[in-house]
C-alpha cells in the first residue's frame, strides 16, 4: 500500500499536470513583471547555450538580492516562469546549469576551514564555525529556497524533483541537486504539519478527479466505481500540507466491515450489499497511494494511520479492529532473484513435487526448467487445483520469510512493510490467493498481509522496529515461515 499514479474518456481535457503548469503561470505572471531582472527574451524551449548563458545571468541576480522583498519575489517568479516555458530538453539544460554552476564554491569552504583552525578563543571559533556553515550551503539551495515565499511555489519544487528523479539515476551533476532538493523538502514537510481531511463524493470535482489519477494500489474504473468508494460503509480520507492547500500528498481508502478482509476483490465487488457502518467492528485499510512522485522517499513522519485511527474511532466507537488489506509489491521480485541465485531457497522435496506437476501432462505440459519460477510464469496457474496444491504451501513459507527476514539493513526489504511496521503495525495474517489482479499475481503471486494497528501497541511497536529493526510478527504469520510443506 504505498506507490502512485487514467483518464476517463478518451480525448480528455489537458492533464492535471498542464493545468497545474498553467495555473502557476497565471499565478505567477503579475509578480514577474514587477521583474526588472529579465535578460533579454524568452529563451527558446530547448535552451540552447546562448540561452543558458543568459540563464545564468538570470539565476546570479535572484543570489544577489539586490531590491527588497518585492523584488527576490519578483526575480523568482520569472525564473520559475522561464523553467516552466522550456521543453524536457530545455529543462534538463535548466538543471544542468543550476547544479554544475551554484554549487560549493571549493575554494570559499577552503578558506573557511583554515579560519576555523586558526579561531582559538570562542568568540572568533563561533564566527568561524557560522561561516564555515554557510560557505557548505550550495547557492542553488538559497536560490531553491525562494520559491518558497511564491504562490504554488513548494508544488512547483515538488514537481521539479518529480522531474529530476528520472535524470539523476544516471547522472552525478543531477544526482547531487536532487539530493539537495530533498534535504530541503524533508524540511518543510512532516507528519506534524500535515491537515488531514475526510473525501466525500460532494468533494471538489477537481479532488475527486486527483484521486482517480494518483490511485496507484487499486484502479479506479471510473465514477460509478469512486463513488463506491466513498458510500456509507466507505471513508477516504487525504492529508495535506498548508503550502499546497488544493494538493492531496497521500490518500487513504478504508472499508468498515465486520471481521478481517482477506481478498481485496471481494472487498471492491461493486454488487456487494453496502453495510450498516454502525455495525462495523473492524476497519480495513486496503489502499494508500502517495499523490505526488515529487516526495518519494521522502518521510512525512509515523503515526500517519493512527491519525485516521483517531478519526474513525471518534465517529465510530464499536470500531475494536484496524487493520490493513495490503499488497506485498517486492515479493516476486525478491524470489525471482532468489530462485535465480540456485541457492536452495525451494527444499529438495519441495523442488521434487513442483518437477511431478511437470510430468503429468494433464496438469502442466512437459518443458524444460520444471521450477517454481516456470510454474508462476505460466497463465492462469491459480486456476488449477493441482497446481495449488502443490505451490500453496511453498509460497506462503517463501513470502513469510521474504516478510520477516529480507532486510534493507535494519529496515523492511518489502517498501509496504516497511511503512506499516514505522507507523506501529504487527504483521498479522499472510492471504492466499487476495489479489487475484495480473497486477497482484505479478507482484507478488497473489498473496496479499493484513498488518494489524492495535490502539495500545502502535507506539511500542514503532519504537522497537525504528530503533532495533525488530518486527513485531504473530504467531501465524511465523508458523508459516517454519513450514517446510
Amino acid at each position: 500500500m504505498t506507490q502512485l499514479p487514467t483518464p476517463l474518456v478518451e480525448q480528455p481535457a489537458p492533464s492535471l499536470f498542464d493545468r497545474t503548469i498553467d495555473n502557476l503561470r497565471s499565478a505567477w505572471r503579475d509578480i514577474a513583471a514587477f521583474s526588472r531582472e529579465a535578460v533579454g527574451a524568452n529563451p527558446r524551449p530547448h535552451l540552447p547555450k546562448e540561452d543558458a548563458d543568459r540563464l545564468r545571468t538570470q539565476m546570479q541576480a535572484c543570489l544577489a538580492g539586490r531590491g527588497g522583498e518585492v523584488s527576490a519575489r519578483a526575480r523568482a517568479a520569472e525564473l520559475g516562469r522561464t523553467y516552466l516555458g522550456l521543453d524536457s530538453t530545455g529543462r534538463r539544460n535548466f538543471l544542468t546549469v543550476l547544479a554544475r554552476d551554484f554549487d560549493v564554491d571549493r575554494a570559499v569552504v577552503d578558506k573557511a576551514v583554515d579560519a576555523f583552525h586558526r579561531a582559538v578563543d570562542p568568540a572568533s571559533r563561533g564566527d568561524a564555525e557560522r561561516a564555515l556553515r554557510a560557505a557548505l550551503e550550495p547557492g542553488r539551495m538559497r536560490l531553491l529556497t525562494q520559491f518558497n515565499g511564491l504562490p504554488e511555489g513548494i508544488k512547483f519544487l515538488v514537481d521539479m524533483r518529480a522531474q529530476l528523479l528520472e535524470w539523476a539515476r544516471d547522472d552525478s551533476l543531477m544526482s547531487a541537486l536532487e539530493a539537495d532538493m530533498k534535504t530541503l523538502l524533508r524540511n518543510w514537510f512532516d507528519v506534524g504539519f500535515l491537515e488531514l481531511r475526510r473525501i466525500t463524493w460532494d468533494s471538489p470535482a477537481s479532488l475527486l478527479e486527483k484521486l482517480i489519477a494518483y490511485e496507484a494500489v487499486h484502479e479506479i474504473r471510473g465514477w460509478q466505481d469512486l463513488k463506491d468508494r466513498l458510500d456509507s460503509d466507505r471513508r477516504c480520507f487525504a492529508f495535506f500540507h498548508p503550502r499546497m492547500p488544493d494538493e492531496p500528498l497521500i490518500f487513504v481508502e478504508v472499508a468498515l466491515v465486520t471481521g478481517m478482509s482477506d481478498n481485496v476483490q471481494t472487498l471492491l465487488d461493486e454488487a456487494a450489499p453496502v453495510q450498516d457502518p454502525q455495525t462495523a467492528d473492524t476497519a480495513i485499510f486496503y489502499s494508500i497511494s502517495n499523490a505526488q512522485k515529487g516526495l518519494a522517499g521522502i518521510s512525512f513522519g509515523n503515526f500517519l494511520i493512527k491519525r485516521v485511527v483517531d478519526d474513525l474511532t471518534a465517529e465510530f466507537p464499536k470500531l475494536k479492529h484496524f487493520a490493513t488489506l495490503s499488497p506485498i509489491p517486492g515479493f516476486r521480485r525478491w524470489l525471482d532473484g532468489e530462485l535465480a541465485k540456485g541457492e536452495g531457497v525451494v527444499t529438495n522435496g519441495e523442488s521434487a513435487r513442483i518437477a511431478d506437476l511437470f510430468a503429468d501432462p494433464d496438469v502442466l505440459p512437459p518443458e524444460s526448467g520444471a521450477t517454481l519460477a516456470a510454474v508462476l510464469d505460466r497463465p492462469d496457474w491459480q486456476r488449477d487445483e493441482a497446481t495449488v496444491k502443490v505451490v500453496k504451501p511453498i509460497l506462503m513459507r517463501l513470502c513469510a520469510t521474504y516478510l520477516i527476514d529480507a532486510k534493507a539493513g535494519k529496515r523492511a526489504r518489502d517498501p509496504v512493510a516497511h511503512f506499516h511496521l514505522s507507523n506501529g503495525a504487527r504483521m498479522e495474517r499472510l492471504n492466499w490467493l487476495g489479489d487475484t489482479s495480473d497486477k497482484g499475481l505479478r507482484q507478488s503471486a497473489g498473496l496479499m498481509i493484513n498488518y494489524r494497528y492495535k490502539l495500545g501497541d502502535i507506539e511500542a511497536n514503532h519504537e522497537s522496529y525504528t530503533g532495533d529493526g525488530k518486527i513485531n510478527v504473530s504467531s501465524y504469520v511465523k508458523a508459516h515461515q517454519k513450514s517446510t510443506g
